[in-house]
This record gives structure tokens, sequence and C-alpha cells, in this order.
């Protein structure tokens, strides 16, 4: 191990959730790490944090803080990658982002490694990390994907607040208190859609993530669709996504129905499920054991349970798929590039 190459590493965004996700896996996981510096806005900048034991001043993100940097992950919101990430590959560096900036570009891989981790070689100094909700989606997908071919999925979320940022996990938490305690609640966060309009979380379900387009679908439920079809390598993919935020702090699940275009045994896709790279089954219904948001939160894995063949179509299954948000949806995702990087 002495002769392991060791990388000069930097951190963008580093007070944010997913930051602070990717900072402990970094830790954890023991990545071989020559340097690290952690980077984020002007507001952030000079607070301090704890590294394996050493005490770092966190510094402000300019294109110049990438000079010598090996491998940079971006957490830091779409308007600082867009405008950092390319200064950061300019000058060597890999960038593995965790915003929307780059998923769609047709010359930045957009990566699940359960799912297409070749892609990770055919960067220009930048790979993209997909939308937390279809992560987990596609890494249940492909094995069933690969066996049977998939015409159409139709996908229905439960996405955790933890989604939306610190704020919106403070306002759920805050509204609650005021719900049982009898006071009147005040939305002030969520949705995140561009308007003024806000909605009581607490106790409730709110139908739109992100600012909606102009066909009636949300820029979320529009990435599940097209980021599936980049992630899969099929345009032929219909997908078909509603994306709701529900008063849950960590794990996002999904109401996923598939049609296959050929017919399927259902104990196959169970052992398929049960053998595919990072996904765990779940799947006891008799004894009420299926994914659940608590069970997963804190864990790297994605859970599908709640397995059945569709009684309206032979060719039709069901599922449901739980995975926490914040690590495999986000920076256990980035980290696993990171490290396949390292592998060569």
């Amino acid at each position: 191990m002495s002769n392991q190459k060791v990388y000069n590493v930097a951190v963008v965004g580093a007070t944010g959730a997913v930051g602070e996700q990717i900072i402990k896996l970094l830790e954890t996981r023991n990545f071989p790490i020559q340097q690290i510096k952690f980077l984020s806005s002007a507001r952030s900048a000079g607070k301090k944090l704890t590294f394996k034991g050493q005490e770092y001043v966190i510094e402000e993100a300019t294109p110049d803080s990438f000079n010598d940097v090996h491998i940079a992950l971006f957490s830091a919101g779409g308007d600082v990658s867009k405008a950092l990430a390319p200064e950061a590959a300019k000058r060597g560096a890999v960038c593995i982002d965790n915003t929307s900036a780059f998923r769609m570009d047709p010359n930045t891989p957009l990566v699940v490694p359960e799912v297409n981790p070749e892609k990770i070689k055919e960067h220009n100094g930048i790979i993209a990390n997909p939308n937390c909700s279809t992560i987990q989606m596609v890494a249940a997908l492909k094995p069933l994907h690969d066996r049977y071919s998939i015409k159409r999925v139709i996908v229905s979320t439960y996405q955790a607040v933890s989604g939306a940022g610190a704020r919106a996990i403070q306002e759920t938490l805050r509204q609650t208190r005021a719900v049982l305690d009898e006071q009147e609640v005040q939305p002030d966060v969520l949705p995140v859609g561009g308007l003024p309009v806000k909605h009581q979380i607490a106790f409730n379900a709110i139908p739109q993530i992100d600012k909606f387009t102009d066909n009636g679908y949300t820029f979320e439920e529009m990435k599940m669709t097209n980021e599936t079809k980049k992630i899969m390598g099929d345009e032929s993919i219909e997908v078909s996504a509603t994306c709701v935020r529900i008063p849950v702090i960590y794990g996002h699940s999904e109401s996923v129905y598939v049609e296959f275009n050929e017919q399927f045994d259902i104990d196959e896709v169970k052992a398929l499920l049960a053998e595919a790279p990072g996904v765990t089954l779940v799947d006891d219904p008799a004894n009420q054991q299926y994914p659940l948001a608590t069970d997963a939160a804190g864990k790297p894995d994605v859970f599908v349970g709640r397995i059945r063949r569709d009684i309206t179509s032979e060719k039709g299954l069901n599922m449901w798929i739980v995975s926490d948000n914040l690590l495999k949806g986000a920076a256990w995702n980035a980290v696993q590039i990171a490290e396949y990087i390292v592998k060569g």
C-alpha cells in the first residue's frame, strides 16, 4: 500500500449537506489523499472543519483554487459548477459534479457506477452525478433491462426534505412542532419552485419538486425521464414521473411500474435484484419486510421490495425502491466515481 498513488483533492460546497457526507466518506474509506482542500462560497470561507484529526480552514472557491488539484468533488449548486468546473478541468482536475449543470451535456458522462462505469473513462474533465431519485431507480432497473428490455417506466416518488437542503429540514421540524403544539404554521421554504407561494410540509405531501416546465411536468420529473435514457444508454425507454415531497428527513422512496418488451419470471426478477451490485433485496411481505426510509438512512445501498407482477399487464412489474438521498443519491455515488478514477 505504501506505493499507492496519492491525490490532491478539493471538495467544493464543503459546508453543505452533501459536502459533509462526501468528507465523511473520504475519511472513512481512506481515500488516497496527498493534500485536501475544502472550498465554499465567500459566505462560508474562514470556517473550520476537522478531517482525519487535522483542522482545515475553508477557503473561498476561485479558479486558482484548483491549481495542482487532481480530483474535485462539486456540490455547491449549479451556478458554482458552471463557473468553476470548466476552470478546474482546464487546470487538469477531474471534476465530479453533483449538480444538474452538465448532466445532459452530450460531452459529459452521466454515471452510476453500478450501471455504466465504462463511461467514466470518456470524460473531458467533468463527470456528472445524476439526480438522487434517478440514481436509485436505475440501479434497480439496470439488471432487469439487461435481461428483459424495458419498454416503459411510470414512477411516483416520495422524496425526503433533505433533498431541498438544510433549511427545508429545519422548516419541517419547526412546522411539526408547531402543529403538535396547536400553533399556526408559517411555511417559508417549500416548495422550492421560483414563486413566493409556499406550502406546509408537516403532515402533508407536496406534489411539486423544482419548477414547472411548459409541459406540466416539473424539472425534477423531466430529469428522471431524460437522465434515465442517458444512463441506460437507451433512448427508447419511456419514462413518466410524478415527484412528491413528503415530511421524511432522509431517504427517498419510489413506487415504480416497469413494463418489459418480453415476458419475465418473477422469481428470476428477485434473483437478479438480489445479485445486483449496490442493491439489497428486502422482499418478505408475509413478515411485513419491505424497504423503509428509516432503515435506508445512513446506508449506501439501494433497497428494493414489494416486487409483484402487475395485475393489469402480464409484462408489467411493480416494485418499491428506497435509498438515502444524500448517500447513494449524491455523496456515495460521487465518491464511488472518484474511487473508479483512482483504480484507473
